[in-house]
């Protein structure tokens, strides 16, 4: 009589075009992330912290700007981050909608896929602090950085979205790792030191009080620039290792890694080319007594160079190959046995 196999579990038309919508939902969100690094720093740039008196109405009584003849364009530019802030929660609930409850991946991919919604409620209410509290310093930098390390989680959730949840295969050496850990610590050191920078500097973000870091605004600049100098360095030592990687034989290296492809290398001259635009632009925004377009400019610069870090660091490794589908057992040829 013919034998067949069990037949597969039906699949539902959601877990069919989950992978593509999840992928859109994921790319929406890290591109989200960076967009409201631009927006909140045009907040800060213009001096509108306060164009919206209250949280989260923007005037008492009332959630969007009111039209009065003390009406100002501080008021819709904050009301307009306001709104990028709605439109981040939603694309954030549809990736956890889509990643988060995906039963298909690992625990701990679904637990990153939650931690952008997760972060952008923080970010909402360490804003309404800093409108209520008139926006200290320390409350005004830290919605930066926490901006800062939701645009690395963003860009590594892309990463694990495009990979499976097999074992990690890495495709750069020890040395080669143990640099790019460096990296992230100095690019972080670089953050912090541009958030201080701008909050010692004229573009504080409160057109009443300049400088709202009480330290020297020009120290800080050398410090800062140090540190981008530093990062550098660090830079152009692991695109130095990964060049050495790749003159080796194809044959797989000692340390049981195999041969990095060029996609390693042009992910890191990556990272390169936006470091090095970054430095430009800062010191261009110095020389030119640092303009508003020139300084947001920068802002944007500095998500990016933490977007293309954090998929420099996804491409050094790959994943074996996931497992093949289960098939249909009408799909499968029958066997017969006597």
């Amino acid at each position: 009589m013919p034998v067949t196999s069990a037949p597969a579990p039906a699949r539902s038309a959601l877990d069919r075009t989950r992978p593509v919508w999840r992928d859109r939902a994921v790319m929406a969100n890290l591109v989200a992330q960076i967009l409201i690094v631009v927006t909140g720093g045009a907040v800060r740039l213009t001096a509108s912290g306060l164009g919206c008196s209250s949280w989260p109405s923007c005037t008492p009584g009332h959630f969007t700007p009111t039209l009065h003849g003390a009406t100002s364009y501080h008021a819709f530019i904050e009301f307009g981050n306001r709104t990028i802030t709605g439109l981040l929660v939603v694309v954030a609930v549809a990736v956890v909608v889509l990643a988060g409850f995906d039963r298909s991946r690992s625990t701990g991919y679904r637990v990153l896929a939650w931690v952008p919604l997760a972060g952008v409620l923080v970010q909402a209410v360490v804003g309404g602090m800093a409108v209520r509290y008139q926006l200290p310093p320390a409350v005004v930098g830290g919605h930066m950085i926490i901006s800062m390390v939701l645009v690395a989680v963003s860009a590594w959730l892309w990463v694990r979205s495009k990979e499976g949840d097999r074992d990690v295969r890495w495709l750069a050496t020890t040395t080669t790792r143990v640099l790019t850990a460096a990296l992230f610590v100095a690019g972080a050191v670089v953050v912090v030191l541009g958030v201080v920078t701008t909050g010692a500097g004229p573009h504080s973000g409160d057109s009443h009080v300049g400088y709202r870091f009480a330290v020297d605004p020009v120290a800080m600049a050398r410090v800062h620039a140090a540190a981008v100098w530093v990062f550098v360095a660090v830079l152009a030592l692991t695109i130095y290792q990964l060049q050495r990687q790749a003159r080796r034989a194809t044959a797989e290296p000692a340390d049981g890694v195999a041969a990095a492809p060029d996609a390693v290398l042009h992910a890191g001259y990556r990272v390169l080319g936006v470091t090095l635009a970054q430095a430009a632009i800062g010191y261009l925004q110095v020389a030119t007594g640092l303009p508003i377009a020139l300084v947001n400019l920068h802002m944007l610069g500095a998500a990016l160079l933490v977007t293309v870090l954090t998929l420099f660091a996804g491409r050094l490794r790959t994943r074996l190959p996931e497992a093949a589908p289960p098939v249909a057992a009408d799909a499968l040829p029958s066997t017969t046995t006597a």
